[in-house]
């Protein structure tokens, strides 16, 4: 359901990171959102140095952009952006000066999965439960 991309510069962080820290925001959004992280996607762009800048400055931020569905309570998005920074700066070792995480949202029927349009936030057991369609 959810969608997490992270960009940063190629040499700032290894695979390894990468895969641990898809695991923990996967783990996170699940915890937070009560859906099973295997609908969690998490994608990394990884760009040549010369095309990351902050401040008109070469740099080496972590940007994690997510989608989520409209409709959660405001204090779980929060709690959700914040575990996020905490986990992306606690992975890969980035300062969390440098560590920028944005959480956007559409209503659920803007997104199709597994051929089913999204369930609203709260709905998630049951569309879980009634499955792909026939």
């Amino acid at each position: 359901m959810p969608v997490y991309t992270c960009t940063t510069a190629c040499s700032a962080i290894d695979a390894p990171t990468k895969a641990a820290l898809a695991t923990e925001l996967a783990s996170i959004h699940s915890r937070i959102n009560h859906v099973p992280s295997t609908y969690v996607n998490v994608v990394f762009h990884s760009l040549p140095e010369e095309d990351v800048y902050t401040d008109g400055k070469p740099a080496a931020p972590l940007i994690v952009d997510g989608w989520t569905r409209t409709g959660h309570p405001e204090a779980q998005t929060d709690q959700l952006v914040r575990e996020i920074a905490d986990a992306a700066t606690r992975v890969t070792g980035i300062p969390a000066e440098r560590v920028l995480v944005i959480i956007g949202n559409s209503p659920a029927r803007f997104a199709v999965e597994g051929g089913r349009v999204l369930p609203e936030p709260g709905q998630e057991q049951a569309w879980l439960r009634d499955g792909p369609p026939s």
